[in-house]
């Protein structure tokens, strides 16, 4: 049975493995956060692997709160570059295939079209730049997989849908910044793909080299039109307004266009990959559910 241990576990993506594993008799999941493993200690890592044989390592664990990054660069270079070296340096020496995940903040958002695996990345924010230098470090690794997203959301964690319905019940009026584009990406579509990929993956050559991979839901849109679409499938009545990036100062800076091509993903691994409004309803849905 192959064995997967996801890192993170706690968090949006890490929640919808937890979902997803239970219906998946056939894989063996490990899951763990902070509480059960330190991935910034090598010591830990190695020691809870000696007890913990796996096939494969899904992390994700990161540091994501983009402004505060700004202030302390340090944690996030902690969790986003040195943890992640240490894992891809386990993962290699152990015969593990690790899968990461990385973001689209590692383009500066200066590109007029989507962002293929063969631009060349260029962070503008504290926070983009510890991902990109998570990525570099692992791109040695053999056993090495990054999976690129973008404007991740869930039912779970702290996210820009779950703002957005917090807030249309609390107010009547909302700005939100409409010249900010980019694609949304449902963390529960992002798990499905992953497990498809070790699906796909595990029984042949390509698990034993370095691969690159973008995904999001299709579609694009801006951080209005993504508010809006939320209030619309919500059901609320909440009046929001367009604002322009300047008139909504923030400590990073955020690119203005960070859409990602994922044809490569789709050619080579033949994945289907739903619209990111059809996905936005099913979100929602479960959020109503659970709430």
């Amino acid at each position: 049975m192959t064995k997967i241990l996801v890192t993170g576990a706690d968090g949006q993506l890490g929640n919808e493995f937890r979902k997803l594993a239970r219906s998946r008799y056939d894989l063996e999941f490990i899951f763990t956060d902070i509480g059960e493993l330190d991935i910034t200690k090598e010591s830990e890592v190695n020691a809870f692997l000696d007890k913990n044989r796996v096939n494969y390592i899904l992390n994700c664990a990161a540091y994501t709160a983009v402004d505060k990054a700004e202030e302390e660069p340090e944690k996030a270079d902690l969790l986003n570059s040195h943890a992640v070296k240490i894992l891809g340096g386990i993962s290699n020496d152990r015969d593990i295939r690790l899968i990461h995940f990385s973001t689209d903040y590692v383009f500066d958002g200066t590109k007029k079209s989507p962002y293929t695996e063969e631009d060349t990345p260029h962070p503008v924010t504290i926070y983009g730049k510890s991902k990109l230098e998570g990525e570099k470090i692992i791109r040695k690794s053999k056993n090495c997989m990054i999976i690129r997203t973008s404007w991740l959301y869930s039912a779970s964690g702290n996210n820009f849908v779950k703002t957005i319905m917090r807030i249309s019940r609390e107010k009547d009026e909302l700005q939100v910044v409409s010249d900010q584009i980019g694609s949304p990406t449902w963390a529960n579509d992002l798990a499905r793909t992953t497990l498809i990929i070790i699906d796909r993956t595990k029984n042949n050559k390509t698990r034993d080299r370095y691969l690159l991979y973008h995904y999001s839901n299709e579609g694009t849109c801006t951080w209005y039109d993504f508010a809006t679409e939320i209030v619309k499938l919500a059901g609320f009545t909440i009046k929001i307004r367009p604002v322009h990036t300047e008139d909504y100062p923030a400590k990073a800076p955020r690119p203005s266009y960070s859409v990602l091509d994922t044809t490569k993903i789709r050619n080579e691994l033949g994945i289907k990959i739903p619209d990111w409004k059809e996905s936005l309803q099913h979100c929602i849905t479960e959020i109503n559910q659970t709430t």
